[in-house]
């Protein structure tokens, strides 16, 4: 655990920051070796870890299957969740300061996460998705309440190629009185991809506006994909 969190402590952030802000996402390579990857796919077949399994199709999600950790989350999740936010935090207030919009967010997820209870979302939001043949996720934004941080985590498990084909991952940028464009990723197992939430801030003519941003996973082909998704506020539900 300790060589993972040294190795997120030593990213280069800053150009981070840069992709995040001009992209809304940003792609790390290798964060989990092949053997932390297997110890987190494990997880999922254990059941006491989990307060929440949901099957897409009942929903009309998609195809596949996810599930909700309960708190506490396991040591390597809760220090990779918290790492991440420390670094995070100051690219969501640079997006806020831009927009002119809502008060700044904590230095801390434990800060973060006091003022998500204060808001009544208690529900822990850290998640594994597991797609077989034919799996995909509609496209949506992970917001679970009126309150949000802008930015979220997924790291790949399988490797794409080998473990699954199909299954890209997918954003789709909506700009103001334009088409939407579509970025399609097809991440390594192990790497690390940080998206937004919801939106990112554009600068036009007449100062930054915001750009609506959803995310899905592309179908399945053949295999099995699995991915561990990192949301840093929590849910009502």
């Amino acid at each position: 655990m300790d060589q993972v969190i040294a190795k997120i402590d030593g990213l280069d952030w800053a150009g981070i920051g840069d992709m995040l802000h001009d992209k809304g996402y940003a792609q790390i390579p290798a964060v989990l070796n092949e053997a932390a990857c297997r110890q987190v796919s494990d997880l999922y077949d254990q059941d006491a870890l989990f307060r929440k399994t949901v099957v897409m199709e009942r929903f009309r999600f998609g195809l596949g299957e996810y599930k909700y950790f309960s708190y506490p989350l396991p040591g390597l999740l809760a220090a990779v969740r918290e790492t991440l936010y420390r670094h995070l935090a100051p690219v969501a207030n640079s997006w806020m300061h831009v927009l002119g919009e809502g008060r700044p967010f904590p230095d801390s997820l434990q800060a973060m996460l006091a003022r998500c209870r204060a808001a009544g979302q208690t529900l822990p939001t850290v998640l594994q998705l597991r797609y077989g043949p034919g799996g995909y996720n509609t496209l949506h934004q992970d917001l679970y309440g009126e309150l949000f941080f802008p930015i979220q985590a997924v790291i790949f498990l399988k490797q794409p190629g080998t473990d699954y084909t199909g299954g890209a991952f997918v954003l789709t940028e909506q700009v103001p009185r334009a088409q939407s464009k579509v970025i399609v990723l097809q991440p390594a197992r192990g790497d690390l991809l940080l998206f937004t939430t919801g939106f990112r801030p554009v600068k036009g003519s007449r100062g930054y506006y915001r750009v609506t941003m959803k995310h899905g996973v592309s179908e399945v082909k053949e295999g099995r994909r699995e991915t561990l998704g990192i949301i840093f506020h929590d849910a009502q539900s």
